[in-house]
């Protein structure tokens, strides 16, 4: 145990400097000397501070997140391998001879514990947002959140537990695929509750106030015919000084969402691009076709962690206090893969959302017609967020569901260039 334990913490040290020294030193985040001066520049539209702590800032983010995602998989390995969960599971055991309790008082020990040690670099993360101006939000008002997301994760969990354990345990060799079909209802029932039932936990939601920019929004809606009768609005400002829109939900629960940050600092003429953008996303079902493919991968990714748990738990059970897959002391090694494997195909999943947002950007280009207003809005965006303009490759192939600000610019002016020389 001490080996595999050392050998771990020892791997987890190089990879952490293998990050530093590629976001540190290795990675050039300019723009190619061609583009200088124009409005993909950020030193056009930045101050020199600003791209001091745009650079900075960023750099910072993208190491705590790359250092986060497996700082999880090895306190859930730890959890395992010092025979953590084979104690806790023999403690619920205790509790009730019900399963489903068992269930719910294993994976609330699991929770808090993985919770309260990685609460430290969560904190870190939160005072550097802070310290760089990006959140406003007070600790109390922070700490609420991070309790409400422990008890909406909790019970989510949950129920996914207790399911997953029943199936495991009933059909131990095909449980995966009724999970994955018990999975469709339940992700749609989650995408349709989660606008009226999950959002306002955090923040308080309602109808756009300036009438005349929602009515000026409805047209655009009314244009394209999507059968929308408001535009919401979020009061973000308590808690951020960076810019969003979005979409969210399905069906009759569906929003187009604007915060109350990007109201209050773009123009008229650069939200109403932002606007068409996401009713972009409605006209093309982007929110359908990524249902259809997180369903699709999470079919793949199901079967493969059946077998890579049976496999493990073959060559490695004496040593992770693991005797068979139907018991809950196995679940912190589900967790582990399932990590493992979103992680291994963030890249795939954010070069599809890269494409539905750049075709959502040309969708609204092409409503709005307005190529200034849309630059506009993407260098506000870039200064509100403090965030790179061209980030490193391994940044945007793992992080960005979005294009980059320079190739989101780019594509804008070429377009615009485009329509130019039609006339």
């Amino acid at each position: 145990m001490r080996k595999w334990l050392t050998g771990s913490i020892l791997l987890y040290f190089i990879y952490g400097l293998f990050v530093y020294w590629y976001l540190f030193v290795f990675s050039k985040t300019g723009i190619p000397a061609s583009f200088e001066g124009t409005s993909a520049d950020p030193a056009t539209f930045m101050s020199g501070r600003e791209l001091i702590l745009s650079q900075d800032y960023s750099t910072i983010k993208n190491f705590l997140y790359f250092v986060t995602v497996p700082f999880e998989w090895f306190l859930l390995f730890v959890f395992l391998i010092t025979g953590m969960s084979r104690k806790m599971q023999e403690w619920s055991n205790a509790t009730s001879k019900f399963f489903s309790l068992q269930s719910a008082v294993y994976f609330f020990w699991l929770s808090l514990y993985v919770t309260v040690l990685s609460f430290p670099v969560e904190w870190i993360g939160y005072q550097k947002s802070k310290e760089y101006n990006i959140t406003t939000q007070s600790f109390s008002s922070w700490m609420k959140d991070q309790v409400i997301d422990f008890w909406v994760n909790y019970a989510l969990m949950t129920v996914i537990v207790i399911v997953v354990y029943w199936l495991i345990r009933r059909f131990e060799k095909r449980w995966w695929l009724y999970a994955w079909l018990l999975s469709i209802p339940f992700s749609l029932f989650l995408m349709f509750v989660q606008p009226v039932v999950i959002d306002p936990l955090y923040n308080d939601f309602y109808p756009l106030q300036n009438k005349e920019l929602e009515e000026k929004i409805l047209a655009i809606a009314d244009k394209a015919d999507i059968p929308a009768e408001h535009v919401y609005e979020v009061n973000m400002s308590e808690k951020t000084n960076a810019l969003n829109a979005y979409v969210t939900g399905i069906g009759s629960n569906s929003r187009i969402v604007l915060w109350d940050t990007t109201l209050n600092r773009l123009n008229e003429d650069e939200i109403l691009f932002i606007m068409a953008h996401e009713m972009g996303h409605y006209v093309m079902n982007h929110i359908y076709v990524g249902i259809a493919g997180y369903l699709l991968l999470s079919l793949f990714g199901l079967f493969f962690i059946h077998l890579l748990m049976k496999m493990v738990i073959r060559r490695y059970g004496t040593l992770l206090k693991i005797h068979s897959i139907k018991e809950l002391t196995a679940f912190p090694l589900f967790l582990i893969l399932l990590g493992m494997l979103t992680f291994v195909s963030s890249p795939l999943s954010n070069t599809v959302s890269r494409y539905q947002e750049k075709s959502a950007d040309i969708y609204a280009i092409e409503m709005t017609n307005d190529h200034e207003a849309a630059v506009r809005s993407f260098q506000e965006l870039s200064k509100a967020g403090l965030s790179q303009v061209n980030p490193p490759a391994l940044v945007k192939i793992f992080r960005y569901t979005h294009p980059t600000m320079f190739e989101r610019i780019l594509y804008l002016e070429e377009h615009g260039d485009k329509n130019s020389n039609h006339e």
